[in-house]
């Protein structure tokens, strides 16, 4: 009769693991059921979540800010390119003009780059105070550098091109989408006008410009 000790022990001993387990899964059913979902700790445990931290954001191109809110602009910067502010912030026909201008464009090989488009008041005082600096006066500065008050950069209306080959392309071409250059010192400065008849005559300056006074 000793031979049957040991089975009647194994299965009390089955009979507890089996009872141990059963309550065990009721209990997780019921901690589920009731919408608490385990942590991304429970699931993975803490030495897997300090071995996977969350990736941190890519970080920005290095060659320029794109998110400079003044309008500045470095490096090369297209017309489609939607970061940055200089871009975005034109006018919204003058932009459709430009886009569809560089589209065709691209089909000769050119890229018209924006070295400058719209700037914010700031920044446009700074470029004035600059020009006040380098070119002596007030009265001389003017020929290049409007005030934030009258620069139709600041609203958003006038873009400055590049390269070289963009602006020759622009003014053999821009009329056809409304793009003309508006002074005979500026070759690179842009704004939209009414073509029907071609571009209007050009100011020798931007002092000879109504606007600017």
């Amino acid at each position: 009769m000793n031979h049957r000790t040991p089975a009647r022990s194994t299965f009390r001993t089955t009979a507890l693991v089996v009872a141990v387990g059963s309550t065990a899964l009721i209990g997780f059913l019921g901690y589920t059921s009731y919408g608490a979902s385990p942590t991304a700790a429970d699931q993975l445990g803490v030495s897997d979540v300090r071995a996977h931290p969350a990736p941190h954001p890519a970080a920005p191109p290095k060659d320029r800010d794109l998110r400079d809110e003044s309008g500045r602009v470095s490096g090369n910067v297209t017309v489609f390119d939607d970061s940055s502010a200089a871009v975005t912030r034109l006018d919204g026909d003058l932009l459709r003009a430009l886009r569809e201008a560089a589209t065709d464009a691209a089909d000769d090989g050119i890229t018209i780059y924006v070295n400058s488009g719209w700037r914010s008041k700031d920044y446009q005082n700074d470029l004035l105070r600059d020009a006040v600096s380098k070119y002596g006066s007030m009265a001389a500065a003017a020929r290049w550098v409007a005030t934030p008050q009258t620069s139709p950069h600041v609203s958003g209306d006038a873009v400055d091109v590049g390269k070289t080959n963009a602006m020759s392309w622009l003014s053999q071409h821009g009329a056809a989408y409304g793009l003309c250059q508006i002074y005979g010192n500026e070759p690179w400065h842009f704004e939209l006008r009414d073509t029907r008849n071609g571009c209007p005559q050009m100011y020798a300056d931007p002092t000879h410009d109504p606007r600017m006074q």
